[in-house]
């Protein structure tokens, strides 16, 4: 039997980088669990608890790993720590005794987690800079050109582009600095023991010495621990981090849900890359799915439903500990992080070749955009003395005219009828009347916010992932 006759995660292979997985890999995690217990072991032979030539020993063999020895031991015991340990023990045969010596299993596997999120946060913040990078460079690319909005899925006002892309990247910028914050605050268990009351190192150092125990191993993990904890860390962690990640799939998600709506042949806008030997359907040869923007979305949806196990997680583990938390944290915080991964690449890869279909744009800003200065004849006509409701009575017989037209195909008639209206001539002329109608110049704030939001992304970070 191969590796193809039984069941894989398609994070496995499919979703997510190789080194993402390299960090949530099995080897990678036994891997941290001997480095804390040499580090353990290291500091006891300081406050001379144990002998140096154990130590020594332990770390010539840190990286003899033999999971498959470990894995037969764990089908006898069923303890997968203290597998290792026997696994571990078996190699240093002269430090193997004082292995794991005061600690309880959590002391390791909560340290060694926190070491893996906060590599993994690494990662996805330096795939964060070219994904922030390349929407700055399209904010001011496009930051004047003039595009529909929608709002309801309807044809509202002028936007511009770059306006629009401004949008996600606040969204997106919110999120790096979310992600950041809890990376710097990111804490270990530190070595406090079954309950968290730091008592069997109490026992083998006296009160002084345990206390300068877990300061040193926090000093040599380089690792921040709690102050207050049970046998485990406060899974509240947890919880804020997959929720910072889910936040993170819910600005993706959106950018791609809207790229899927104009990459749709009736509005045209804008589309998602696509190779030239590319399968878009078995059945259909002319289909260009935006694949990597439903992917985006799909993969998205599951990850907003981590933070919902990681909140039962926190809540409802009783007392100073229950192990059903065990058993999902094995699969959710792995693909959590590789999801994210996942994500970042891919609209990366779409910002870098999309294409922006600059006749589609066009096409719908003459159809739609008259539509939308009528507010501003409206509030001219009534500024130069017009009866304001009968101006809106008017103003919207010709709109409703006008749409009849545009919605069998023809071109948008409303300019013209605006400027040839007699009874609005009345009050402005038809030079003005023209000009009002002229959409393209009634942009707003757009150009400039959207500059505005480009420079502070180049502001808050640089190329190395730190405060300008």
């Amino acid at each position: 039997m191969d590796e193809y006759d039984r069941y894989q995660s398609f994070f496995s292979w499919r979703y997510g980088s190789d080194a993402m997985r390299l960090l949530w890999a099995e080897r990678t995690k036994r891997r941290l669990w001997r480095e804390i217990w040499v580090a353990v072991a290291r500091v006891q032979a300081e406050l001379g608890l144990v002998e140096q030539d154990q130590v020594d020993d332990l770390q010539a063999h840190e990286d003899d790993i033999d999971i498959p020895r470990a894995l037969e031991i764990e089908k006898d015991i069923g303890h997968d720590v203290m597998a290792e340990v026997r696994a571990f023990a078996e190699k240093a045969t002269v430090g193997g005794g004082v292995i794991h010596l005061g600690l309880t299993s959590m002391d390791v596997v909560d340290n060694a987690d926190a070491l893996r999120m906060r590599r993994s946060l690494d990662l996805i913040l330096e795939r964060f800079i070219p994904v922030l990078d390349r929407l700055a460079e399209q904010i001011e690319s496009h930051a004047d050109t003039p595009v529909m909005g929608f709002t309801h899925l309807q044809p509202a006002e002028p936007t511009t582009l770059g306006y629009r892309l401004a949008s996600y990247a606040q969204d997106l910028l919110a999120d790096w600095n979310h992600l950041r914050q809890l990376r710097a605050s990111l804490r270990g268990k530190g070595f406090k023991g079954a309950v968290g009351t730091s008592a069997s190192f109490i026992d083998l150092l006296g009160e002084e010495n345990a206390a300068r125990f877990e300061q040193r191993l926090s000093e040599i993990l380089d690792l921040p621990f709690y102050e207050v904890t049970t046998q485990v860390y406060p899974r509240k962690q947890d919880y804020d981090i997959l929720c910072a990640l889910a936040g993170l799939g819910a600005s993706l998600h959106k950018f791609a849900f809207d790229l899927r709506f104009l990459q749709s042949p009736p509005v045209g806008e804008m589309s998602e890359p696509f190779g030239k030997k590319q399968v878009g359907s078995t059945a259909m040869p002319f289909k260009k799915n935006p694949v990597a923007s439903e992917k985006t979305d799909s993969l998205a949806r599951l990850l907003a439903q981590y933070p919902r196990v990681a909140w039962d997680n926190a809540a409802l583990s009783l007392l100073e500990r229950t192990l059903d938390d065990s058993a999902n944290r094995r699969t959710t915080l792995p693909e959590a992080f590789l999801i994210a991964d996942e994500l970042l690449l891919t609209v990366n890869e779409i910002l870098g070749s999309w294409v922006i279909q600059e006749a589609g744009i066009e096409r719908n800003f003459e159809r739609y955009a008259p539509f939308a200065a009528l507010e501003a004849v409206l509030m001219a006509l009534s500024r130069a003395g017009a009866d304001r409701q009968e101006m809106h009575e008017r103003l919207r017989e010709h709109a409703m005219a006008a749409w009849e037209l545009v919605v069998r195909g023809e071109p948008n008639p409303l300019p013209e009828r605006v400027q040839k209206d007699e009874e609005l001539q009345r009050y402005l002329s038809e030079k003005t009347l023209s000009t009002l109608m002229r959409s393209k110049e009634r942009l707003g704030f757009a150009p400039q916010r959207a500059r505005s939001m480009a420079a502070r992304i180049r502001a808050r970070h640089s190329s190395t992932g730190t405060e300008a």
